[in-house]
C-alpha cells in the first residue's frame, strides 16, 4: 500500500486478508476471495476526502450530486463527514443534494454504453458549485459522458469525488479531482458496489471470486 499524495495506491500484488479475519455476510462466503479494503480504512479515507472537499469548494454552495446506486453509501457517509465540518469550524457553507443514475454494466463488464435512467432536472445546477459524488471509475467513459451532460446546464464549478479509480487498459485517462483509492483491474463488490444488484449489504470492499460471477450473472 503506498500513497501518491492524492491517493491511498494499492498494488497489483496486494492481496488483501483473509475473509475469516472479518464479519462477513454467511449468504456471501463463497462468493469472494478476499477482503480487499476493510470498512475502517474506507471511513478513515473518506473523513480525509471531506476535508480535501471543504478547503478546495468551501467557498460557495455547493450541490452534492449521487450518482446512484453505487455512489449512495459512500455519497452518504462523505456527506456526514462534510457536516460535522461545517457545524465544528469557524467556516461553513451550504449543501444541497442531488441525484442521478447511470447504467454502464452489464454483469461485470462495461458496455460502453451509457443510459441515464434517473435524476432530477438539471437545470437547477446553472451557475452552482457542483461535487459530482462516484463510487468508482472504471474506464472514465460514463464520467466524461455524465460531464458533458452537465456542461449544457452552466454549472459555476464542477469536481468529481469517487472513492475508487480502477487501474485498466480500457481507461480513456480521465482522472477524478478527489480520490479515496487507486485499485488493480478486479472486480470489486461491497460498500455499494453491486454485481448485477448484489453485495450492496456487505461493508467491506471485496474482490468477487468466479463462483461469485457465475451464481449472480444475469
Amino acid at each position: 500500500m503506498a500513497t501518491d499524495n492524492s491517493c491511498i495506491v494499492l498494488s497489483d500484488e496486494e492481496q488483501g486478508y483473509d475473509l475469516d479475519l472479518f464479519c462477513i455476510p454467511k449468504h456471501y462466503a463463497d462468493d469472494l476471495e478476499r477482503v480487499f479494503i476493510p470498512h475502517g480504512l474506507i471511513m478513515d479515507r473518506t473523513e480525509r476526502l471531506a476535508r480535501d472537499i471543504m478547503r478546495d469548494m468551501g467557498g460557495h454552495h455547493i450541490v452534492a450530486l449521487c450518482v446512484l446506486k453505487g455512489g449512495y453509501k459512500f455519497f452518504a457517509d462523505l456527506l456526514d463527514y462534510i457536516k460535522a465540518l461545517n457545524r465544528n469550524s469557524d467556516k461553513s457553507i451550504p449543501m444541497t443534494v442531488d441525484f442521478i443514475r447511470l447504467k454502464s454494466y452489464c454483469n461485470d463488464q462495461s458496455t460502453g454504453e451509457i443510459k441515464v435512467i434517473g435524476g432530477d432536472d438539471l437545470s437547477t445546477l446553472t451557475g452552482k458549485n457542483v461535487l459530482i459524488v462516484e463510487d468508482i471509475i472504471d474506464t472514465g467513459k460514463t464520467m466524461k459522458t455524465l460531464l458533458k451532460l452537465l456542461k449544457q446546464f452552466n454549472p459555476k464549478m464542477v469536481k468529481v469525488a469517487s472513492l475508487l479509480v480502477k487501474r485498466t487498459p480500457r481507461s480513456v485517462g480521465y482522472r477524478p479531482d478527489f480520490v479515496g483509492f487507486e485499485v488493480p483491474d478486479k472486480y470489486l463488490v461491497g460498500y455499494a458496489l453491486d454485481y448485477n444488484e448484489y453485495f450492496r449489504d456487505l461493508n467491506h470492499i471485496c474482490v468477487l471470486n468466479e463462483h461469485g460471477k457465475e451464481k449472480y450473472k444475469a
